[in-house]
């Protein structure tokens, strides 16, 4: 097993947020370009479109990791990364929700 130090682990930061908007990304079977309010409104490009429909996904409380580096996907400028466990055959995707009402924005710790 690799271990990542406590340092390590501090150095990402985990939000709240909740998913405000979610559109297809044209010309694309994999990805959703989702607006998510972490305290602010980012843009994060998932590839969860073969799991999740657009209507699922708006309204969900999801965990964003926030500073993650950003990079244009398909032309969109990804700013995060929502977190989901995915399993071995890569046939069941779950995105992490939260099990109470928070504030979008808060840390994750």
């Amino acid at each position: 097993m690799d271990y990542v130090s406590f340092d390590e682990f501090k150095r990402l930061d985990l939000r709240v947020g909740k998913i405000v908007m979610c559109e297809e990304i044209k010309g694309s079977d994999r990805l959703y370009k989702i607006t998510v309010d972490i305290g602010e409104e980012r843009v994060i490009v998932a590839g969860i479109k073969p799991y999740y429909k657009k209507e699922e996904l708006i309204g969900k409380t999801i965990v964003v990791l926030k500073n993650l580096e950003p990079k244009r996907l398909r032309g969109v400028l990804s700013e995060g990364m929502l977190l989901a466990a995915l399993d071995e055959e890569k046939s069941i995707v779950s995105i992490l929700t939260v099990d109470r009402e928070v504030p979008p924005g808060t840390k994750v710790s």
